[in-house]
């Protein structure tokens, strides 16, 4: 994950943050994981898991190391995501026809993220994470996107959010919040074995057709070329992350 100043790793059972303070510093952390997701063997679940041990890596990284900006504490992403919320909720009150509404709604979901790539340096350490992280896989110099980038999840979510959410509306409606809680999870869940999928069969037509929402998101708005400074970070949390893996 890239950070408005640094990059956060994280592997099976570690992670590792490297920030660059306003002073020019490099500081890093490194600890093991209190929640693998690994761990969780479930289909079902392992989806939801992946997910939540990101948001559960957060407070400690914030605690870990309090210069680390993370990009939601942004005053224009949490406006962002407010608006959004206000939107959507017109969305689903208007009169527009179930598929075109479940498709505005998805679309409409995934702008706070788009608006938090946007200025500042996290565009430009997002660009690090995927050269550090591409170079170490591939053995040789990689470009500033990345296959396995979280952006590749855009084409899955889009479709298997709206297909899940249209099922709800089919549901009773004092079953529908239920419903859609449950559409909301399997989404999740299929979206995450859809992207695995797509990553081991990446020439497919269809895995190439997925994966083109999220290429386009990352190449034009979401990576820009990192400086060696930069690089430098990414590098750095990498290390720290493999030395703890093993």
């Amino acid at each position: 994950m890239a950070l408005a100043n640094g990059v956060l790793v994280h592997g099976p059972r570690a992670w590792a943050c490297a920030i660059r303070t306003e002073d020019g510093t490099l500081k890093m952390v490194a600890r093991p994981k209190r929640f693998r997701a690994a761990d969780v063997k479930s289909p079902l679940l392992s989806g939801v898991a992946r997910i939540a041990e990101v948001f559960a890596l957060l407070p400690q990284v914030k605690r870990a190391l309090p210069e680390a900006q993370l990009p939601m504490e942004r005053p224009r992403v949490l406006a962002s995501m407010l608006a959004s919320v206000v939107v959507l909720r017109g969305v689903r009150d208007s009169r527009l026809r179930p598929v075109a509404r479940e498709l505005a709604t998805a679309l409409l979901s995934i702008a706070p993220a788009a608006l938090a790539l946007r200025g500042g340096e996290l565009a430009a350490y997002h660009g690090a994470e995927h050269v550090s992280i591409g170079t170490y896989e591939h053995g040789r110099a990689r470009p500033k996107e990345h296959e396995r980038c979280g952006s590749h999840l855009v084409g899955p979510m889009l479709l298997t959010t709206a297909a899940g959410n249209l099922l709800a509306e089919r549901a009773p409606a004092q079953l529908r919040p239920a419903a859609r809680l449950v559409g909301t999870v399997g989404a999740i869940a299929a979206s995450v074995e859809i992207f695995g999928w797509m990553t081991r069969n990446a020439e497919h037509p269809v895995s190439r057709a997925l994966a083109r929402p999220g290429h386009e998101l990352q190449h034009r708005l979401g990576t820009r070329e990192p400086s060696p400074e930069q690089l430098e970070v990414a590098e750095a949390a990498l290390r720290a992350c493999l030395e703890l893996e093993g």
